[in-house]
């Protein structure tokens, strides 16, 4: 089962990695284009400003996605770090509640994905339920993530960044 994990986990890395340089390298090249068109030409693209505004969302979700796959997207840990024995029950329990909300906030936002695909961006003319669709894959994804997580939490193999113990978190930060 281990193994399946991983490569879920990979494959879900590999996708938000591609995502997170596609769109960052694509943002990078229309406006450096843009800029160098107005101060040569005085003249600009005009859906310059429009598609990385489309794109900027999707850079952002998969750079939350691999957060979380790192264990580095958010961490209370003042309560766990005192917990002892009964830490594991508390990350793991939290754990199920996040992935659990996680994909009802990706279900949820179905009907707005259906509302906002009325609406059209002015220049290219891309629905708005682009961005909403955004939102719920990386919902999701981040629900698959954390459910990926939960063995390693539970065995105590891999705990959430900034959950541990403080006698361990001090020497790495003395590192």
């Amino acid at each position: 089962m281990i193994p399946f994990i991983q490569f879920i986990e990979r494959c879900i890395g590999a996708a938000c990695r591609g995502v997170l340089y596609l769109t960052l390298a694509i943002v990078f090249v229309i406006l450096s284009v843009n800029v160098a068109l107005r101060y040569v030409a005085g003249t600009s693209i005009a859906s310059a400003s429009e598609l990385p505004e489309l794109l900027f969302p999707w850079l952002i979700m998969a750079g939350v996605v691999l957060a979380a796959q790192h264990g580095s997207h958010i961490a209370v840990v003042i309560l766990t770090q005192k917990l002892g024995p009964a830490r594991r029950w508390v990350l793991a329990g939290g754990s199920l509640v996040v992935a659990v909300l996680y994909a009802w906030l990706a279900v949820i936002a179905w009907p707005l994905a259906e509302i906002a695909a009325d609406e059209r961006s002015p220049i290219l003319q891309v629905p708005g339920s682009v961005t909403v669709w955004c939102l719920m894959l990386g919902f999701g994804l981040l629900s698959v993530v954390t459910v990926c997580k939960l063995p390693e939490v539970w065995a105590g193999i891999a705990v959430p960044h900034g959950h541990e113990e403080p006698e361990v978190a001090a020497s790495h930060q003395g590192a």
